[in-house]
């Protein structure tokens, strides 16, 4: 459990370092030495084409990031039927059943929070997903990916530049790194240059793991389940697919999948419940 508490703290940190190191990356590095063309007018340069496109993804992933650890699952609990009697630590023990709370509640012992329709306990934000902020956890793992795609694309371009390389041939990248680390150890590298071939591969770590984890979270949603019912063997209702989007996303979908904003239950579910 401790283990656990010390990840819950360094995991965001971690994330926000590496966020702030892309941006510096990005910004200062790849877009001034990549995009020089003084044939093209300021307005439709590609450096300030490529750094707004990468503005638009950072802006969205990190505004996400905020949302879902300020849509906090602790108001939630308050309003919760635990049962006559019931507190919330003899959840910890599992002394008492949530039969009477409601479906798909459950007692985090790292948030000391109960989550209504919790999936489960997200490291990098500190936070449990659940029913508050789970249209802002997808948005979050979606724009990471795509932010992470356009740094390493800028990063290989960077690379190819800087060394004289080519990525033409699959394996140039999967070889990349045991030949950096030689060269790197031999004088012939540049530590700078060996920093942006490390941020390739973890760029291209964090990107693959959101996009894995957002598909798998929208497979979820599409059969109206989470990782936590699926993980308990609960039975879950069968409902349109659409409904079962419209519960996460709400009617007003395209906003939330344009700009950051505050994920809570859809209209839909309310007049359903009313």
């Amino acid at each position: 459990m401790l283990v656990l508490r010390l990840l819950n703290v360094v995991a965001p940190a971690y994330f926000l370092c590496i966020s702030l190191v892309t941006f510096v990356l990005q910004i200062f590095v790849f877009i001034p030495s990549m995009f020089r063309d003084p044939s093209t007018t300021p307005l439709f340069s590609p450096g300030l084409l490529h750094g707004a496109l990468f503005l638009f993804l950072s802006a969205n992933a990190l505004g996400n990031y905020v949302l879902v650890i300020q849509s906090s699952p602790e108001d939630l609990g308050k309003d919760l039927n635990l049962g006559k009697g019931a507190e919330v630590a003899d959840w910890l023990d599992g002394s008492r059943s949530p039969g009477s709370a409601l479906p798909s509640t459950h007692f985090c012992r790292l948030c000391a929070r109960v989550t209504q329709r919790h999936d489960h306990h997200c490291f990098f934000t500190g936070n449990c997903i659940g029913s508050r902020n789970m249209r802002n956890f997808i948005m979050f793992c979606l724009y990471t990916s795509l932010a992470c795609l356009d740094s390493l694309v800028a990063g290989m371009a960077y690379i190819s530049a800087t060394l004289s390389m080519s990525f033409a041939d699959p394996l140039a990248f999967l070889t990349l790194l045991p030949h950096s680390i030689s060269q790197f150890f031999s004088g012939a590298l540049l530590s700078s240059e060996m920093f942006v071939i490390l941020m390739l591969y973890l760029w291209l770590g964090i990107g693959l793991a959101c996009a894995g984890f957002c598909c798998h979270q929208m497979l979820l949603i599409l059969r109206g389940q989470t990782r936590y019912q699926v993980r308990k063997g609960m039975v879950v209702r069968a409902r349109p697919w659409r409904e079962n989007l419209q519960e996460v996303f709400g009617k007003k979908w395209l906003l939330g999948l344009l700009i950051p904003v505050l994920n809570v239950e859809s209209n839909y579910r309310r007049q359903k419940e009313k």
